[in-house]
């Protein structure tokens, strides 16, 4: 992502967190838990696409992974593309399964029955944090696939000037 982007990225995303959590306190557990599922659900989508993606353009790369090499090969830019939201969506999914169960052990202590408010503007401010980190997460799936798009405009394109050129 470029430095503009980025920083608009970044504070679009500070703002809705702050926002989240001043707004938390209003919106019940129970009316915020659906939109962690929400969230669970759309990580293990992207998990699922982009491990998919990962296993069939390099499938290589994967068998060689489990398998004794004394050769480490270097992963490429391409690949680290394709691999660092599977990397993110992991942990975005492994922080809202330990929400799920935290919550309610939280529930059960004097802090969070005595700083109610509190803990559901915490709860609602994470939950704004992840969902901004799985939106560039999406974001970040449509590089590599933007790539593979440009190869195969390219490869097109040089297969049709040698069509031309060649003649009918």
């Amino acid at each position: 992502m470029k430095r503009p982007v980025a920083a608009v990225v970044f504070l679009a995303c500070t703002v809705v967190i702050v926002l989240g959590f001043f707004t938390g306190p209003k919106i019940k557990f129970s009316d915020q838990w659906p939109l962690f599922e929400a969230l669970r659900t759309t990580a293990s989508i992207i998990f699922a696409v982009v491990g998919a993606w990962f296993a069939i353009i390099y499938p290589e790369r994967l068998r060689g992974t489990f398998r004794k090499s004394d050769e480490s090969q270097e992963p490429s830019p391409a690949m680290r593309k394709l691999f660092t939201p599977i990397v993110h969506s992991t942990l975005i999914l492994s922080i809202v399964l330990m929400v799920g169960v935290l919550a309610p052990m939280m529930k059960t202590t004097n802090f969070a029955k005595t700083n109610h408010a509190l803990m559901l503007g915490l709860s609602f401010a994470l939950l704004c944090a992840l969902t901004c980190w799985q939106v560039v997460t999406v974001l970040m799936t449509l590089s590599p696939a933007d790539s593979m798009k440009q190869k195969v405009d390219l490869d097109q394109r040089r297969q049709d000037a040698l069509d031309a050129f060649r003649g009918p």
